[in-house]
């Protein structure tokens, strides 16, 4: 047999074993996948709405966001998963309201493919806290380069106005979302 035709069939028969192990390593580890990514959302809506004991699912039409309750069983915010597409990825953010939608009570980015070391710093802390107790109305806003002056507006990342902005933008949708949804509900 020729030389080359054994070199394709070792490195077909190799490729055929790595896909196959590849395979059932993914359909074994796909469901504790799953189970982590639902035990990180249901741990970010009580960290986006602080006095959150408890929660309820809701839907209208698509659209799926959480009730919290304090602990006399009063609403004490709206929590709900935005996503969208940042500079590299997608983006996904547990935001927190308060019951009037007037106020983000806090942000938590569960997912993001931003730049390491540039947009990557979406996920901080620094740059999460900056969301907790700004307004809706108007719009939230970013200013790049200054301290923010005004009660809607966070500062952006410096070398990152992308990923801030794809923040900003994906908050501002789902916060106009969250109002027509409950004004439905």
């Amino acid at each position: 047999m020729n030389y080359r035709v054994k070199m394709i069939l070792i490195l077909t028969l190799f490729a055929c074993i790595s896909g196959g192990v590849l395979s059932v390593v993914y359909l074994f580890s796909s469901p504790m996948i799953e189970a982590n990514i639902l035990k990180e959302q249901r741990e970010a809506i009580f960290l986006v709405v602080p006095g959150a004991s408890e929660y309820t699912e809701k839907k209208v039409d698509d659209f799926i966001y959480y009730e919290c309750r304090d602990k006399s069983g009063n609403i004490n915010g709206y929590a709900f998963l935005a996503q969208g597409n940042g500079y590299q990825g997608v983006i996904k953010i547990m935001v927190g309201v308060t019951p009037d939608i007037s106020k983000i009570t806090g942000i938590k980015v569960l997912e993001q493919v931003e730049t390491p070391g540039l947009g990557g710093r979406i996920a901080e802390k620094d740059f999460q806290e900056q969301f907790r107790g700004i307004t809706t109305e108007p719009q939230i806003e970013y200013v790049k380069n200054q301290k923010p002056s005004k009660p809607n507006e966070i500062q952006a990342i410096t070398g990152a106005t992308i990923s801030s902005r794809s923040v900003v933008s994906i908050i501002n949708r789902y916060v106009s979302k969250m109002k027509t949804t409950v004004a439905k509900g």
